[in-house]
């Protein structure tokens, strides 16, 4: 599982929830004369606090959410400096600084399309087509889209140990560092 993510919004559905209950018993307990009604508000509250406290509920202080093993969870604030091209020792060949930038072509330069990431003289150029994905940013957060390529782009989560096939321009956010495949080129997120 990942690590948990503050969430401001659920805190603040948490506290309503809890003034709406709170006052609810408040009103019973002042206003009912029947003893059922006063245990079974009292006993509500006992039941909603254990509750929340078993799901791991923070007392009111912050809420805390943990992300699904299933899903990517939100960035981190850290911003994506560069891609950073590397050997099958995991050594660095090439880098890319692309901080500031909004949208880059990753692929193969040629005198009809240039491309802001050129893999043309990686060692697997041949499995690279011309526009093979292409990098946005949207806010603070990276997206990649495969763009029909013949070879496929893959992503590996850098919390992960096998890497995703993308569907043709679906976006997939990434983070610092995942590991970018342009078909068997790899490109570390920093």
């Amino acid at each position: 599982m990942g690590k948990p993510v503050k969430v401001a919004w659920l805190f603040a559905v948490d506290l309503s929830i809890w003034v709406i209950m709170i006052t609810t018993v408040a009103y019973v307990l002042l206003l009912s004369e029947d003893i059922h009604w006063q245990i079974a508000a009292a006993g509500s509250v006992v039941i909603c606090a254990l509750v929340h406290l078993a799901l791991g509920g923070s007392g009111g202080s912050s809420t805390r959410v943990q992300a699904n093993a299933g899903f990517r969870k939100p960035a981190e604030p850290r911003d994506i400096v560069k891609l950073v091209q590397i050997d099958e020792d995991g050594e660095p060949v090439k880098e890319w600084y692309i901080m500031g930038q909004t949208s880059l072509l990753i692929g193969k330069s040629n005198p009809m399309q240039e491309v802001e990431i050129d893999l043309a003289d990686s060692e697997y150029a041949s499995l690279i087509s011309s526009v093979h994905a292409v990098l946005n940013r949207v806010n603070q957060e990276w997206f990649i889209e495969d763009n029909d390529s013949a070879s496929g782009t893959g992503v590996r989560a850098a919390s992960r140990s096998t890497a995703m096939k993308l569907q043709s321009g679906e976006p997939c956010r990434i983070n610092s560092g995942d590991l970018l495949y342009i078909a068997n080129t790899r490109l570390l997120v920093k």
